[in-house]
């Protein structure tokens, strides 16, 4: 037998793991591209904004200066250092920069938790709608991760009541995002303290993605971190920071787990990228937070021309985003979502995310809609949608079933 035609026996968990369909829609609006179609982009969750130039100056000098060498498997003290004044300063939490780990992206980050804490069989809660690659971290140790379906009446988020009637004996603990990817919604904050106070009760494990705790709107935003030490946090310099093909992320965890994950670091990744660590450092600079928040401002306008735009057009969002760059919208007016996201990328060249690729709760009537591109693409991508679909009689808020 010819060596190149044996089939090789693959291992059973990649059975479990479905193919990223946001990046498979991508492909596909980028053939159109090629084509010479104009697309509208408003699926992938990348902002249209990149690094900042004292980040990208930063970089030019770390590369003259030779920074290309391995780190310390959890980041430079300098960027440690640097991350630990920021939760100072911002969120007025003191953490020892001891506790922080910077690893290759959240992705990376939330790799090595599941790595540390999953172990084969274990039940992990998540929401459903929810960020797809979550359940597929959990799936790589061999857990079950668990999906709980969430709507409106809780802003499409975990409550400790659902927490609760969810909690088996398989169960060991629950991974949250907060914002969250698909909707843009935040766990209130007194209900954040008594998901945590159920699963301590519980002797389970709480991991909680703050990704886009930069990129909140309608008041502070306030760190998981404050309701106690135990709690294993994900961030990342992807979205609020701009940099995400720079792939760099960190976690804050319990102090008695700090050599635990550094361990695993130092065999699974060795370190972040050297390079991009060093650059990191100037994200914290004055005058490029300064840049950071003209931006979120920017972010927050998009989000209150799309909304209601997209309301107007019979494309429900029943609970307003307050944080990330996304709005999930009811689109059952329409048809189903993969029918109508087909439909909206062949005839009006813009591209949305149908619902499935972020759970099994009645996928067909969703879709998210990224609003990370700029306010005059907004506009056209309403105007090419109306064209297409038209505007229903009755543009009032679809009945939730």
């Amino acid at each position: 037998m010819n060596p190149s035609s044996r089939s090789l026996r693959l291992a059973s968990r990649t059975e479990a793991i479905s193919p990223f369909q946001v990046m498979e829609l991508a492909k596909r609006a980028r053939q159109r591209e090629l084509q010479g179609h104009p697309v509208i982009h408003l699926s992938i969750g990348e902002p249209d904004f990149t690094a900042p130039a004292p980040v990208r100056a930063a970089l030019e000098r770390a590369v003259r200066a030779g920074h290309s060498q391995y780190t310390a498997a959890n980041g430079t003290a300098e960027l440690r250092e640097a991350i630990a004044r920021d939760y100072q300063q911002r969120h007025g939490l003191k953490i020892d920069a001891s506790r922080i780990i910077i690893t290759a992206g959240a992705s990376g980050a939330l790799t090595l938790a599941c790595s540390a804490l999953v172990d084969v069989g274990d039940e992990v809660l998540l929401t459903d709608p929810g960020y797809p690659c979550n359940r597929h971290f959990v799936a790589a140790f061999d857990g079950v991760p668990k999906g709980v379906p969430v709507d409106a009446g809780t802003r499409f988020q975990m409550t400790a009541e659902l927490l609760e009637s969810n909690w088996t004996q398989r169960t060991r603990g629950a991974l949250l995002a907060s914002p969250a990817n698909p909707t843009g919604t935040s766990i209130p904050f007194d209900e954040l303290g008594r998901i945590v106070a159920a699963i301590r009760a519980r002797s389970g494990f709480c991991i909680i993605d703050e990704i886009y705790l930069g990129l909140s709107y309608d008041g502070p935003a306030r760190s998981a971190l404050e309701l106690g030490d135990d709690l294993i946090i994900c961030n990342s310099f992807s979205k609020y920071f701009h940099m995400t093909g720079w792939r760099l992320g960190w976690l804050v965890v319990p102090p008695g787990l700090v050599s635990t994950f550094e361990k695993l670091a130092q065999n699974l990744f060795i370190c972040a990228s050297s390079l991009a660590q060093h650059a990191a450092l100037a994200c914290f600079e004055p005058e490029t937070l300064e840049i950071y928040e003209v931006r979120r401002l920017a972010f927050a306008q998009r989000r209150d021309f799309i909304v209601p735009a997209l309301r107007t057009l019979g494309l429900d969002v029943p609970v307003m985003p307050d944080g990330a760059f996304y709005a999930w919208l009811d689109c059952s007016r329409f048809g189903h979502s993969d029918v109508l996201a087909a439909r909206l990328l062949e005839q009006a060249n813009v591209s949305l995310v149908p619902g499935h690729d972020f759970g099994m709760n009645e996928p067909h009537r969703w879709m998210r809609l990224s609003y990370a591109t700029g306010i005059e693409s907004l506009r056209e991508a309403v105007s090419r949608i109306e064209a297409c679909l038209g505007r229903p009689q009755d543009a009032g808020p679809s009945r939730l079933g």
